[in-house]
C-alpha cells in the first residue's frame, strides 16, 4: 500500500482549518502522513493543528513567505510516493485519497490525478455547483484555453516522480511550486508538467474535492489573478514560445472570461462587464467558438450590473439550480460510464 503524504499550507484560515483536517483524517485510505506548514499564520490556525493528536500529523513551521513556499517546504521533507495538496479553507471527501491512489496505480502513464470539484459556501454548504473540467487527452494549450484546468490547488494526487522531473534549485533550496509566484501558482507549475515532462494528466469524474467559496480567499481578488496570470504566461513564453505565439490571444480571452465568471459569483457586476468586453477585444472569434457560454457569461454580467439585486438574485438562483443539475447529471452518466 503506497504512502500519500498530504500537504496542507495553513494561512490565516483559523476558521476553516479544523474541518480541513477532519476532512483528512476522515479518509478511508489509512497509510498517508498529514505535513500542516504553518506559514506564519498570524491567527489561531496553528494552536488549533496542535489539538489534533493523531500521530500521522506532522506541524512545520516557517515565516510567512506564500503558499508556493509552503508547499515546497511540505514536499521536501515528505515521505509519501504520492503527494497530495490540500488548501486550509477546502475539504476532501472521504473516498479523495482511495480514488486517485487507484486511478494511479491502475494508470502508469499518469502522473497527475486529480478530480471534479464541488462549490461549498463559506459556512460549508453544499452549493449544487461544481467545477467541470476535461478529465482525458489533456494538452498544453487545454491548460491556457481552461483557465487551472485542474479548477483549485486542492484537487490533484501527485507522482513524487512528477514533481522531481520539475524541480529547480533556489537560494540553495529544492524547489517544485515557484516560490516567486504568491497567486496562480499552481497552474505554474501544472504547466510546467504538461509541456516539460512525459507525465499525462488525467481526472477522475467524481467531484471528491469540496472547494470553497471564500470571499476572503485569494481567489476574490480579481485583478491581482488577472496580473498572476500574465506572469505565468510570461514565465511560460520563456521555456515555450511556439506554444504562446499560437495560443495566447484565445488563451487571454478564455482566462478573462473566467474572471467574468468569477466577478459574477463575486457579485460584481461592473466588473462582469469589464471583463467580457476585454475578452471579445483580445480575441473576438471565442463568441462563434463558445457562443452558448459566452452569451450566457455576458448576459449574466449585464443582469447583475443592470437589474435590481432582488430580481438578479430570482435569475440566478434558477439558473444556478439549472446549471447545477445538469452538472450533476453529467457526472452520474460519467460514473455509469467508468463502471460499465
Amino acid at each position: 500500500m503506497k504512502k500519500v503524504s498530504v500537504i496542507v499550507p495553513v494561512y490565516r484560515v483559523e476558521k476553516y482549518i479544523a474541518a480541513t483536517v477532519r476532512s483528512v483524517l476522515e479518509q478511508t485510505y489509512p497509510n498517508f502522513e498529514l505535513l500542516i506548514v504553518d506559514d506564519g499564520s498570524p491567527d489561531r490556525s496553528d494552536d488549533i493543528c496542535q489539538q489534533f493528536l493523531d500521530p500521522r500529523i506532522k506541524i512545520i513551521r516557517q515565516p510567512n513567505r506564500g503558499a508556493s513556499a509552503a508547499r515546497n517546504a511540505g514536499i521536501r521533507q515528505a515521505q509519501g510516493e504520492y503527494l497530495a495538496f490540500l488548501d486550509g479553507d477546502d475539504l476532501w471527501l472521504p473516498q479523495k485519497l482511495a480514488k486517485h491512489v487507484e486511478h494511479l496505480d491502475r494508470s502508469p502513464a499518469v502522473g497527475l490525478s486529480f478530480s471534479r470539484s464541488a462549490f461549498i459556501s463559506e459556512a460549508g454548504e453544499r452549493l449544487d455547483n461544481y467545477q467541470m473540467p476535461k478529465l482525458k487527452a489533456i494538452a498544453p494549450q487545454d491548460f491556457l484555453l481552461g483557465c487551472n484546468l485542474i479548477g483549485n490547488g486542492s484537487a490533484p494526487v501527485i507522482r513524487r516522480e512528477v514533481l522531481n522531473a520539475i524541480k529547480f534549485q533556489e537560494d540553495g533550496e529544492a524547489c517544485y511550486f515557484n516560490p516567486q509566484f504568491f497567486r496562480a501558482e499552481d497552474l505554474e507549475c501544472w504547466l510546467r508538467i504538461v509541456i516539460q515532462t512525459p507525465w499525462q494528466i488525467e481526472g477522475i469524474p467524481e467531484a471528491l474535492t469540496l472547494y470553497r467559496v471564500n470571499s476572503e480567499g485569494l481567489s476574490a481578488n480579481l485583478l491581482e489573478q488577472l496580473k498572476a496570470w500574465e506572469q505565468v504566461i510570461d514565465k511560460t513564453r520563456s521555456y515555450a514560445p511556439e506554444l504562446l505565439a499560437q495560443w495566447e490571444n484565445p488563451a487571454r480571452a478564455y482566462h478573462l472570461w473566467y474572471l467574468a465568471r468569477r466577478a459574477v459569483r463575486l457579485q460584481n457586476g461592473s466588473l462582469a462587464v469589464q471583463f467580457s468586453h476585454q475578452a471579445l477585444a483580445a480575441y473576438w472569434q471565442l463568441l462563434f467558438k463558445e457562443p452558448r457560454r459566452t452569451l450566457l457569461t455576458w448576459a449574466a454580467a449585464y443582469s447583475l450590473w443592470l437589474l435590481p439585486r432582488s430580481f438578479y438574485r430570482q435569475i440566478e438562483e434558477l439558473a444556478l439550480k439549472t446549471t447545477g443539475a445538469t452538472q450533476k447529471s453529467r457526472i452520474d452518466r460519467d460514473l455509469l460510464g467508468e463502471s460499465t
